[in-house]
């Protein structure tokens, strides 16, 4: 069992990360507005959050820039909008998605408002991954590195990417639970084995979780009494599919006095409950449900849901099949 400690005591490295623009913006196609924006902005510098993911960094050879609003390429422009000097303590990242990113729209961070390059890779792609932490590194950036679909890896192919990414200026690796097929005792394996090499290799672990099951939360607590510093959460869980761990769950379970509460209800209240007035949908559901059992891709349920279906035991039998 857990040392009680590990889960009730003050932990000065933990860092909370607020991905709530990037993975939120995977709902709405980015199309946030910018007061929006820097209502979170300033609602995270309030609440004492350390990172706000201003976004993808997406490639406009890749994405017709029309279809998507402007935090899904997010340069450093449309962040000065927002941040202007950003004379806080609150830093800043990008997602760089491997296969869908040009390195060279990163400038050097001397003449960028971002901190933190996040790099999102499959196990086959680490060697592309490796190449973006590396430039993103050599130009002055923090860098972690997001290993997705690790639900469905074998853990030797787990371990090899461990090690190579060891041996790279990634300062933090995550364990990503991208179906929220993953159950806590399970977490606790998985994070051991990153401890292992993050301990060779003198690098921080981070969790990124989804909530199919309603288990991120509970896989973000596991993951942190296991020694994970670098926690990621959304306010009232907005991410793709059925969302994320909830920012307003973690800021009141985490001890650290510097963690307030009341910006971030504030915020709820006054923008994210106006989202959900508009129409846009996310949150635990139980299509999303069967492709966590399932450990499956949550892309199949998100179009069920989109095309208004309601018979949930035929798509059961879809995913089956």
């Amino acid at each position: 069992m857990k040392q009680i400690e590990n889960l009730l005591g003050f932990r000065e490295s933990i860092k909370v990360v607020d991905a709530t623009l990037r993975d939120g913006g995977l709902v709405n196609d980015f199309f946030f507005e910018d007061d929006f924006v820097k209502a979170l902005y300033r609602t995270n510098v309030e609440a004492g959050v350390d990172y706000m993911e201003m976004g993808y960094r997406a490639s406009k050879k890749v994405f017709d820039e029309t279809k998507f609003g402007k935090w899904k390429f997010s340069t450093d422009d449309h962040i000065r909008e927002i941040v202007g000097d950003n004379d806080t303590s609150l830093k800043l990242a990008i997602m760089a998605d491997i296969g869908r990113h040009d390195k060279n729209d990163f400038d050097k961070k001397c003449n960028s408002p971002v901190d933190l390059v996040r790099v999102a890779t499959y196990i086959h792609q680490m060697p592309d991954a490796i190449d973006m932490i590396e430039d993103a590194a050599a130009k002055g950036y923090e860098t972690s590195c997001n290993i997705m679909a690790i639900s469905n890896a074998q853990e030797k192919d787990i371990k090899v990417a461990l090690d190579m990414l060891g041996q790279t200026p990634v300062d933090v690796i995550y364990i990503v639970d991208s179906f929220g097929s993953i159950y806590p005792e399970q977490m606790a394996r998985i994070a051991d084995l990153y401890m292992e090499f993050a301990t060779k290799y003198n690098k921080k672990l981070g969790i990124h979780a989804h909530n199919n099951q309603q288990l991120a939360f509970a896989n973000t607590i596991e993951a942190c009494g296991d020694g994970v510093d670098w926690l990621d959460a959304t306010y009232l869980s907005m991410g793709r599919g059925a969302g994320n761990c909830a920012m307003e769950l973690l800021l009141g379970f985490l001890k650290n006095p510097k963690y307030e509460l009341y910006p971030v209800f504030r915020f709820i209240e006054n923008y994210m409950m106006e989202l959900k007035k508009k129409g846009v949908t996310w949150g635990y559901d139980i299509p999303y449900l069967m492709t966590g059992l399932l450990n499956q891709h949550p892309r199949s349920a998100i179009k069920f849901i989109k095309d208004g279906r309601e018979d949930l035991t035929e798509f059961y039998k879809e995913l089956m099949d």
